[in-house]
This record gives C-alpha cells, sequence and structure tokens, in this order.
C-alpha cells in the first residue's frame, strides 16, 4: 500500500500544478486578454469580410455601368473610327446590318457584333447577346459554367422582357457571386433584345479572403509573441505581490519585523506601502498589546497580594475578621474600578464608542461645574463659559472632564482653587479643568497621558491605576480632538481637551 501512494503521489503533482498555474493573477489577467481578444476576432472578421466584399462590388458594379453607358453611347449614333471599320467589313462579308432603331432579331444581332467588336471587357466580366429570348453571342465566347445556356441564370435573363436599370446580386446557392447588369433594347415600347453585362466576382473574394486569412495569421503570431513577452512583463510586475505572500507566511506574533521591498511607483508599489505601514499598525498594537497586559497584570497583581496575604494571616477574633473583610472589599472595589478603567479603554477603539448630540456648551458647562463640586473641599470656579453648540458624546465629555477634576483634587490641598471653563471659535471647542496644585515635571507631562502611568513625585498617593488620563485621551481621540497640557511645579496644571466643531445637522437631538 505504501509503494502504491508513494506511485500515485507525483502523478497529483500535475493537475496541483495546472491549477496553480491557471490560479496565477497573470495567468488569468493572461486569459481574459486573450478571450476579449477572440471576441474581438469573432466579430471583427464577418464584418471584415463584409465590408471587403461590399468594396469590391462597388468596384465591379462601377465598372458595368460603364460597360453599359459605352453601350448606350452606341445606341445614341456616337460611332467611333473602329465602328465605322466593323459596320463596312460586315457589309462586306455578308452580315447582319447595323441599324440604331432595330426591328427584327437580324438587327439586333447587328448591333451586338458592333458593340462586342468594340469593347474587350475586363478579367471575369462578360457581355451576352440575347436576340429574341435567346442566347445569341458572348465577349469573350469562353463562358463559366454558370453562365452557360441553360443555366438558370441564363434562362431567368431570356425569359426578362421588362428589366429595371439594375439586379442586385443573385443570393441562389448555383450562381452565388455574379453581379450583372441588364439593358434591354427597347423599340416602341417592346423589347427586341438585351445586352447582360455579367461578372464572376468569386476570384476577386477568394483573393480578398487569401490576403484577410494571412493578415489573420500574421495577427495570430504577433499575439503568441504578445502573449509570450507579456507573460513575463506580467511575472515582474507582479513580483511584489509573491512578495507580500512569502513576506506573510513568514510572519508570526513573536516575529512581525518582515516587510516587503517598494520599488516604483503604481499601484503594486502602493499595496507594498499600504501593506508595510498595516504591519507597523499591527506590530505597534501587538507591542501596545503586550504592554499593556504587563501593565495590567502588575496593576492587579498587588491587590490580589494584599488579599491573599490579609487572608491568610486572619484570625478567628472578630474585630480581626471584620477589619480584614474591610481592607479586601475596597481591595476589590479598586480592582472593579480598574476593571472598568480598561474596559472603558477598550471601547474606545470601537466605532460605536460615541453617541453624538447637539449640546448647549455655556449650560454644560456649569452643569460639569455643579457636578465636580462633589469630588472634593476645594473652592471651585468657573471661569468662562462658551455660547453656542456644538456636537459631542455628552456622556463621554463628563467623564473626561470628571477625570481631570478628580485628578486636580489628588494633587491640591483642601480650599485649593480648581476652575472649569470652556470657549469657543470656529474651529474648536475648548473645556479645560485648572487647578494651583503641584505641578507636574516636565519629565512627566508627556508620559502621565500613557496607561498605568503616574507623576514620579507627588505629595499624595492615588487610589487610581493610573489610567485616568489615558482615558481622557482616548475620549479626545474618539472626538478627532486632542488633550493638551500647560504645568509648572509648585504652580499647578490646566489640562484642556480640544475638539474640532462640527456642522450641526437638522437629524441630530439638541439638550441643553
Amino acid at each position: 500500500m505504501a509503494a502504491t501512494s508513494s506511485k500515485s503521489s507525483p502523478l497529483t503533482k500535475p493537475p496541483q500544478r495546472l491549477k496553480r498555474f491557471f490560479g496565477e493573477a497573470r495567468t488569468q489577467i493572461l486569459l481574459w486578454y486573450l478571450l476579449l481578444f477572440l471576441g474581438f476576432v469573432a466579430i471583427a472578421l464577418p464584418l471584415m469580410r463584409y465590408f471587403i466584399f461590399a468594396k469590391v462590388n462597388e468596384r465591379v458594379r462601377k465598372d458595368l455601368f460603364e460597360e453599359v453607358k459605352d453601350f448606350q453611347a452606341l445606341m445614341a449614333g456616337q460611332l467611333t473610327p473602329s465602328d465605322r471599320v466593323t459596320i463596312r467589313r460586315m457589309r462586306e462579308d455578308g452580315r447582319p446590318d447595323f441599324t440604331l432603331r432595330p426591328q427584327t432579331p437580324r438587327e439586333v444581332e447587328g448591333v451586338f457584333e458592333v458593340f462586342f467588336a468594340r469593347r474587350v471587357p475586363e478579367d471575369d466580366t462578360f457581355l451576352i447577346g440575347i436576340v429574341d429570348q435567346k442566347y445569341y453571342k458572348s465577349s469573350p465566347r469562353a463562358l463559366p459554367d454558370k453562365l452557360q445556356p441553360g443555366k438558370p441564370l441564363m434562362l431567368r435573363w431570356q425569359s426578362m422582357t421588362q428589366l429595371p436599370q439594375t439586379e442586385p446580386e443573385i443570393s441562389d446557392s448555383t450562381i452565388q457571386g455574379v453581379l450583372y447588369i441588364a439593358e434591354p433594347i427597347e423599340v416602341d415600347g417592346k423589347t427586341v433584345g438585351m445586352l447582360v453585362v455579367a461578372h464572376t466576382a468569386e476570384g476577386e473574394r477568394k483573393e480578398a479572403l487569401e490576403a484577410l486569412i494571412v493578415v489573420m495569421e500574421v495577427i495570430g503570431l504577433a499575439l503568441v509573441l504578445v502573449l509570450l513577452a507579456a507573460w513575463w512583463v506580467s511575472g515582474r510586475v507582479l513580483a511584489p505581490l509573491r512578495g507580500l505572500v512569502k513576506t506573510a507566511h513568514q510572519i508570526s506574533e513573536s516575529d512581525l519585523t518582515a516587510r516587503i521591498p517598494v520599488v516604483g511607483d503604481g499601484e503594486i508599489a502602493d499595496l507594498a506601502k499600504t501593506f508595510n505601514e498595516m504591519m507597523d499598525r499591527v506590530e505597534e498594537s501587538f507591542a501596545t498589546q503586550r504592554m499593556f497586559i504587563n501593565d495590567a497584570g502588575h496593576e492587579l497583581r498587588t491587590p490580589i497580594t494584599i488579599i491573599q496575604g490579609n487572608l491568610e494571616v486572619m484570625g478567628d477574633d472578630p474585630a480581626d475578621r471584620q477589619e480584614t473583610l474591610v481592607l479586601v472589599m475596597d481591595e476589590l472595589d479598586r480592582m472593579a474600578r480598574m476593571v472598568d478603567d480598561l474596559m472603558m479603554l477598550a471601547k474606545s477603539e470601537r466605532p460605536d464608542f460615541l453617541r453624538p448630540e447637539i449640546v448647549d456648551i455655556a449650560a454644560f458647562t456649569e452643569e460639569l461645574l455643579a457636578k465636580v463640586k462633589a469630588l472634593g473641599d476645594r473652592t471651585w470656579h468657573l471661569d468662562a463659559a462658551a455660547l453656542g453648540s456644538v456636537i459631542l458624546d455628552r456622556q463621554r465629555i463628563t467623564e473626561a472632564v470628571i477625570n481631570l477634576a478628580q485628578n486636580a483634587v489628588q494633587h491640591t490641598a483642601v480650599g485649593q482653587i480648581i476652575a472649569i471653563g470652556s470657549a469657543m471659535d470656529r474651529t474648536h471647542l475648548r473645556l479645560w479643568v485648572r487647578d494651583r496644585g503641584e505641578g507636574i515635571a516636565p519629565n512627566d507631562q508627556v508620559r502621565i497621558f500613557e496607561r498605568f502611568a503616574r507623576a514620579a513625585k507627588t505629595r499624595r498617593k492615588s487610589d487610581g491605576a493610573g489610567l485616568g488620563l489615558s482615558i481622557v485621551r482616548a475620549i479626545a481621540e474618539a472626538h478627532h480632538g486632542t488633550i493638551a497640557l500647560h504645568s509648572h511645579v509648585a504652580r499647578g496644571s490646566t489640562f484642556t481637551l480640544i475638539l474640532p466643531i462640527r456642522p450641526l445637522p437638522s437629524t441630530l437631538a439638541r439638550r441643553p
């Protein structure tokens, strides 16, 4: 069984290779081009054949009319010197005499004798005389099979008594390809004979088709060469895509550093740049996630250790048990707040994080001041209240301002001033929280907005996990805004939410 399996496995490779070959982008592109070209040829060939044949027919009809005009000139009495010589010889030989108004079949024959002697038709053109509904003579004498006496076309001409000036090409399969003009000889309204100028277009059509076939053979050969060249060129053009696939296979959770070399410009280069930029974001996201998990684990480990240690040493004394229970509940509350903050940060990256509405800023600012007064025994002031309405998420901005106010309470003493305010211009809304507290060192002013970060030197210990300012920044960024900090040590800090003002649509609800 093993031998059979080893023998059969190579047989499965060609179908897999073919499947892969036809699944490649360049193969599909070239096949589509080939299919479109074949569709174009399928439409163009009949059209080319039609127009070539129409051109041939147009030229042939022009030649036929020239023959008829010459015959009409003869019947009008426009005799050439050669015609007079022919007429004289006919009289000398006792042949039918020539007259411009033939009355008898013999006189009609005389007209044809003079005309046939005058004209030498072109190749594949035949002058045929019919007298008394019978074939009389032709020039040249040898007629093709389809024009021979007794054939359908000849019988048709012999049976005609009244003819139009021109006739269309015959569609009968036995006489296809013959163009003709039948010119009647009428005397006193009676048809006494007719001249048929016929042309067999098969030869010219055959030559035209042969030329068309040669053209298509050249085009076909050129197409094969173009497809081969296009296969090679498309392989080079699509090489970055194969590099992208190779790089994607190399990327793993432990190694996100692989990138695609960007060569030249165009869509493929843009794709490579976009892929590299995406990988930069993914790598940064993974790094942030790892740091976040590590920091969260570190922060959660502290209350867990405190709870575990106190439970291990807890005795049977009721007072001791009550004290331990209070401590454990306090740590559990702190862990719950930390988890809530983490959930808030996670939700800030979702598209449905905000629920915007139209808010009156003056009333909203006074409402915020009323809420933050309960955070601590401080001297609360309202710096300013902007007049106007903007679109924002009322609840999220309230959370951000309360976080900033809570942070100000933690870094100020009882009775110190904390103020909030708002201002607007044409493009931005500014909401700020200002305090006269201990201030923030320059080295800490950027770091404190990171998760689990705290100022290095503070007089007071915060009960939080260092997520408050991260939440404020996340809320500001969700509004496409920023958070600005202006602080001096021992002089206080001012945190300002800077939010862009969006046009007010009529579909949003307005709240005071």
